[in-house]
């Protein structure tokens, strides 16, 4: 699609038509027809799709409801207490009862006069539903991590490409101050050549569902298509305590506090070094796991000791005091801290800029005060993210990398730019995952 504007209004044009409309030119239908009155016209708005009604869903799409160049005109969950809940919240906001609802998801893929989508579905089924949406040529706003495992990261980015999308990953702190200007201070060289990262992310396990003692086995609640929210993976009997927004905890379906998080912190470690296209190759990860039959079975706390290029080494930890929360960069001349409201620095005059002055930052990091916003308006203009999906896939790998070398037990070596791992036959297998039959990933 080489111009946003041009195809967004064919695709209206044809929904219009299929309404017995296409005489009504797209520049004189009132905004009411799609919304409140204080609205821009339809010809100037994007329309959206949302996937997913569970933890980030929902805030997502409030941000995106916010936005009046925008228009939320479908919902999808397999969980048919959330979809009604995504329905009358869209409704509601609009006033009208416009929203479609779909069981599945391809049907609203399927939808032409839909632009973009937003995705919020458990990381199991992060490629199939992202490659259906490339395919139908859909615009992307994803979460972390890309996927549950490489293999799938890297069918999600050829997808992308291969169609021409524009995709933003919800590695949000990349539009927040602190983060931007500890990255473009590293960037800058203020702080030394950088010789170690520290990266830290929570360990154990959180109950967000509050499912309590609920993890013994039972039939599904009517209300839930388990066989469908199951999709490629491996069948496993129901428990409550392993479905809505405690699926991370189980391999089956998630990957931990290690790649829930690591699509954030390990993001802005890659954003500070410019390793936004790199890697590491070497990788060291030991960890302390439940019993493999366990409720939860992902990692409780993990050390991962990695080497990159320019002699700098990261340690990323879960569950290691030591190592505090957020990044940290540490170079020959001093360091800088960032987490979620943190900013910390050797120089503490640097802790009272509001961002780097410009005679300081001679090399100056791309720069987005809104996540939701700075996608919608790369939509239009059909110029890359903040976080665009090459990005989303450099920043995952060094939490899948640490996984595999943590489940087979030894040290790994990756090939940055072939994507393999080395020597180790039993270790590659573990970038894919099997699919239960009859899902496929294209």
């Amino acid at each position: 699609m080489k111009n946003s504007a041009f195809n967004t209004k064919v695709s209206r044009r044809r929904f219009l038509a299929a309404a017995g409309a296409a005489a009504v030119l797209p520049t004189i239908i009132p905004a009411t027809a799609f919304g409140r009155s204080n609205k821009k016209a339809p010809s100037d708005r994007i329309t959206m799709g949302v996937v997913g009604w569970g933890m980030q869903g929902p805030g997502n799409t409030n941000s995106f409801l916010g936005l009046d160049d925008v228009q939320v005109v479908a919902a999808c969950d397999l969980d048919k207490n959330h979809l009604n809940a995504a329905v009358d919240k869209i409704n509601g906001h609009y006033g009208n009862k416009d929203c479609k609802a779909y069981h599945d998801f391809r049907e609203l893929m399927a939808r032409e006069d839909i632009d973009a989508v937003m995705l919020a579905v458990p990381d199991h089924w992060h490629a199939l539903v992202a490659t259906e949406a490339a395919k139908h040529k859909k615009d992307i706003y994803g979460e972390k991590p890309l996927a549950r495992t490489i293999a799938e990261q890297q069918a999600i980015v050829k997808a992308v490409e291969k169609n021409n999308r524009i995709w933003q990953t919800g590695s949000w702190q990349r539009s927040t101050p602190n983060f931007h200007k500890g990255a473009e201070i590293v960037r800058n060289g203020m702080i030394g050549k950088i010789t170690h990262v520290e990266v830290g992310l929570p360990g154990g396990h959180s109950d967000f569902a509050k499912t309590g003692d609920q993890k013994m086995p039972s039939d599904p609640p009517p209300e839930l298509d388990y066989e469908m929210w199951i999709g490629a993976s491996k069948m496993e009997q129901y428990i409550k305590a392993r479905v809505h927004m405690n699926w991370r905890w189980n391999y089956n379906t998630g990957g931990g506090q290690l790649l829930d998080w690591i699509g954030h912190h390990g993001d802005i470690a890659h954003w500070g070094l410019d390793f936004d296209n790199n890697g590491p190759s070497e990788i060291e990860g030991t960890g302390e796991f439940p019993a493999p039959d366990s409720v939860w079975n992902t990692a409780t706390k993990y050390k991962i000791e990695l080497k990159y290029p320019n002699d700098v080494t990261m340690t990323i930890a879960g569950g290691y005091p030591e190592i505090k929360g957020g990044t940290k960069w540490i170079g020959t001349d001093g360091w800088v801290r960032v987490d979620r409201g943190v900013f910390e620095a050797s120089n503490e005059d640097w802790r009272d800029f509001k961002q780097l002055p410009d005679d300081m930052a001679k090399v100056k990091l791309y720069k987005s005060d809104n996540h939701f916003r700075n996608f919608i308006d790369c939509v239009k203009s059909r110029k890359p993210t903040i976080t665009p999906v090459q990005t989303a896939h450099h920043s995952a790998i060094p939490g899948h990398l640490g996984l595999i070398s943590m489940m087979v037990g030894r040290k790994i070596k990756w090939d940055v730019k072939k994507e393999h791992i080395l020597d180790d036959k039993d270790a590659g297998k573990l970038l894919s995952r099997a699919y239960r039959s009859p899902w496929k990933l294209s």
